[in-house]
């Protein structure tokens, strides 16, 4: 098992959640992701980070697969101007490789704001420390496993 994986397993043990880890074959799409799970392409909950202009901070935007981040809603959210992260940001701020971004198991604390459509599911999925797996959740306890704010930031 991947270090990435493991991390996740961990995180998500420790929350008292017994989460089925699946691999899917590389996805590169949240709808790719949704075929192959069998969901709603907005059950896939996409790990979108971006960077603090003004911090330097990785910000991470938990919102359905369907659905874009907005990025002036979210730089408002976030009380700065956002950019693109690169891959080194995410990998350090996060442990994880971009594709493979889970809500769970970071390696530094990340502020986190939640899209509202994923609290309409009984069950979404996120990946789980690599771009190959995710794992199924009960969306309602995101914003106690990550500190994500339910906020409007989608286009």
């Amino acid at each position: 098992m991947s270090k990435s994986r493991a991390r996740v397993r961990r995180a998500l043990d420790a929350a008292g959640i017994a989460a089925d880890i699946r691999e899917l074959g590389q996805t590169r799409t949240a709808q790719e992701a949704a075929d192959a799970v069998g969901c709603q392409i907005d059950q896939i909950a996409k790990s979108i980070i971006f960077r603090g202009m003004d911090s330097g901070a990785a910000i991470l935007f938990l919102t359905a697969g369907g659905n874009r981040v907005c990025d002036d809603r979210a730089s408002a959210l976030a009380g700065e101007p956002l950019g693109k992260a690169d891959a080194a940001l995410i990998r350090s701020r996060t442990g994880f490789a971009i594709g493979g971004v889970a809500p769970v198991g970071h390696l530094t604390p990340i502020r986190a704001f939640l899209d509202p459509r994923l609290l309409e599911f009984d069950t979404v999925w996120a990946a789980a420390g690599t771009p190959r797996h995710v794992f199924p959740l009960d969306p309602h306890l995101l914003p106690g496993l990550t500190g994500a704010e339910p906020a409007d930031f989608t286009r």
